[in-house]
């Protein structure tokens, strides 16, 4: 046939394979078991006395000495990729994200029936990094070195290798490390706040120590601990650690130091300067400016709100660099539109991005707002969304080789991952002790499929032509790491369906009185004098608070003009005020920033305000289609 039309068999064959690699079948993805198989990934990552509950069962208990020979306990923990060492930084950013995503999309992750699995896996490394804090200026950062880790192909429950545990302390700094650290318990103590109290506050103390080790004793920590430079060098320094540190100790404690502290070094440390087209574990800058903006967004700016519009700024340079809407820098993508990067691990950083695209997508929906990219764009939250998800799909084998990068997922999918404990048959099968050279000339060198399937780890992916060679030494495309699955669990979870609930709550859509045009100067609104009576002992707000009520957006949507009302109450009475009840009427939309109570119309502070000091104030915002609601103080206490 091929000379029939003038062609030669060799062009045709050309042809064919061009147009199979420009032209392939989309298969509809399913996100919930990718889902359920990323987290499992983490299960066969462990280090240290395996659960009676592990389901990655072809692993066995490793590290069972880690740092004894310093005279600490630092079993536990994650191995960071195919290797056999534990990795502080990248460890700790995995929590960090893990976190972040279930704080966003914990109920999806529950209607997956995966909840309780995405605990246990930020609980092994939170847990890990507790004793890791052995005191507030010192923090072991790494067990075994990756030179003679890397020499030996082992797998862990073999390891034979030296166990040398690594710290940084007030003499030997590290800010990076014990600021991504702080920013994995301060993330972790947001996920446990409900369901464990006392876990979440002892992450909570670990956080705040650990962030003031970081920002007292300024250093790299790969100058301390120089092991790590071949391996996880912090190219990036450690400014962005400490505004990250910062900004998730601000989102879990509510507490104005830390927003003021982000807000203050915005400049000297970078967070309003730099424009990124990256982030991953070494490179915070636009984590910390997406998180910035969520506080911006979510009216909690106060004093600082044109700070955080800076900072939203550079957030939205990121995603517009990805959306490739930038004038300046674009993140490139292959042929077949996946993002990237560089070359080594470039699914990272798809991963890292997708979620963010991902979480300001619904930030901005919450908002009824638009991201402006260069050239006036105005894009659509749900073109950020449809990004993430086209790379998530990309992942999943709709691409030009139809191959999943998730080992497990799909019908073809990697089979020689660079991977020691995956490529080495199971000690549960064969408890033969593999040695260290003898791992690489039995095992290493094999060309056939690895006798453990890794269920859930994301490799490192194609190159910059979407091509990819399935073999173990090639570790650039086929190494796999915790990091990448970190973020991509909050993607995979907001896909498999539901609206997202975590920043606000659901709007109960009343049907609201037509509301009055925005003035072009908001009004403040002060309510009315009377209240409720009170018990005694407590007083009126008439002489001891301020209250401002204001519109500060509005938007059409459906017809209907929404308000974006902002209140702030402030203590003016002198003394420190505790047990606050204000009472509102004709709040008919969503709030946030105030807890409802079980009497009608009476809310109180959110959980983490405990009371309000003398000229110190509290806000809250709603939104509805209506005018403003009235609102008074009806009960408090003195201290």
């Amino acid at each position: 046939m091929a000379q029939a039309i003038g062609l030669s068999f060799s062009t045709a064959f050309l042809l064919l394979v061009l147009l199979s690699h420009s032209l392939y079948t989309v298969v509809a993805s399913d996100y919930s078991d990718a889902l359920y198989k990323s987290i499992l990934f983490y299960e066969a990552q462990r280090s240290g006395k395996l659960p009676g509950n592990q389901r990655a069962t072809w692993r066995g208990d490793s590290g069972l000495q880690d740092g004894m020979a310093q005279g600490v306990d630092l079993q536990g923990g994650y191995y960071d990729a195919g290797d056999n060492v534990k990795f502080g930084l990248p460890m700790a950013f995995t929590i960090t994200m893990l976190s972040w995503s279930t704080i966003e999309y914990g109920s999806q992750i529950a209607n997956n029936g995966q909840l309780d699995y995405a605990l246990e896996a930020i609980r092994w490394g939170t847990d890990y990094l507790v004793k890791a804090h052995t005191e507030p200026n010192v923090l072991y950062g790494e067990v075994g070195d990756g030179i003679t880790d890397h020499n030996c192909w082992q797998r862990p429950e073999d390891m034979s290798t030296p166990r040398q545990a690594y710290k940084i302390d007030a003499n030997n700094p590290g800010s990076d490390l014990a600021g991504e650290t702080a920013a994995a318990m301060a993330a972790a103590s947001i996920v446990f706040k409900a369901k464990d109290n006392a876990h979440s506050n002892l992450l909570l103390s670990h956080a705040k120590q650990l962030f003031t080790f970081a920002d007292t004793y300024r250093g790299k920590y790969d100058s301390s601990i120089t092991v790590a430079q071949k391996f996880y060098t912090s190219a990036s320094g450690y400014a962005d650690e400490l505004l990250w540190a910062a900004m998730w100790l601000y989102h879990a404690t509510d507490d104005e130091y830390y927003l003021k502290y982000v807000a203050d070094n915005a400049q000297s440390l970078g967070g309003t300067g730099w424009s990124m087209a990256e982030f991953s574990w070494d490179v915070k800058y636009a984590g910390v400016q997406v998180l910035a903006s969520k506080a911006l967004m979510q009216g909690k700016g106060g004093a600082y709100a044109n700070t955080l519009r800076a900072y939203q700024t550079k957030a939205e340079y990121f995603l517009c660099a990805c959306l490739q809407k930038n004038n300046g820098a674009q993140v490139q993508r292959t042929p077949g539109g996946l993002m990237y990067v560089r070359a080594w691990n470039n699914m990272q950083y798809v991963t890292s991005a997708s979620f963010l695209l991902t979480v300001y997508s619904d930030y901005l929906t919450s908002s009824r707002q638009q991201l402006q990219c260069s050239g006036s764009y105005g894009v659509d939250p749900s073109e950020l969304l449809s990004l993430a998800q086209s790379q998530i799909d990309y992942i999943l084998g709709n691409n030009p080789r139809a191959t999943s990068y998730l080992v497990g997922y799909g019908a073809n999918y990697p089979q020689q991952v660079h991977h020691r404990a995956s490529s080495i048959v199971s000690i549960k099968v064969d408890s033969s002790f593999v040695s260290c050279r003898g791992g690489y000339a039995t095992w290493f060198t094999r060309r056939n499929s690895d006798p453990n399937v890794l269920l859930g780890a994301v490799v490192g992916g194609p190159d910059q032509n979407d091509n990819f060679a399935d073999q173990r030494d090639n570790y650039e495309q086929t190494e796999p790491a915790t990091y990448n699955n970190g973020p991509l669990i909050g993607v995979l979870a907001r896909l498999t369906g539901g609206s997202y609930t975590q920043w606000l709550p659901e709007a109960t859509s009343p049907t609201a009185s037509p509301p009055p045009p925005v003035p072009s100067t908001p009004p403040s609104f002060v309510p009315p004098v009377t209240g409720t009576p009170v018990p005694r002992g407590t007083h009126s707000h008439s002489s001891a608070f301020t209250i401002t009520n204001k519109a500060v957006a509005s938007w059409e949507y459906e017809g209907k003009i929404y308000f974006k009302y902002e209140v702030t109450v402030t203590n003016k009475s002198g003394q420190a005020i505790r047990n606050v009840f204000l009472t509102i009427n004709h709040i008919k939309g969503l709030f946030w920033g105030v807890s409802k109570t079980s009497y009608a119309n009476t809310y109180t502070f959110p959980p983490w305000i405990q009371q309000l000091s003398p000229g110190q104030s509290f806000m809250f915002v709603y939104l509805q289609a209506a005018p403003p609601a009235t609102i008074l103080v009806s009960h408090y206490v003195h201290v």
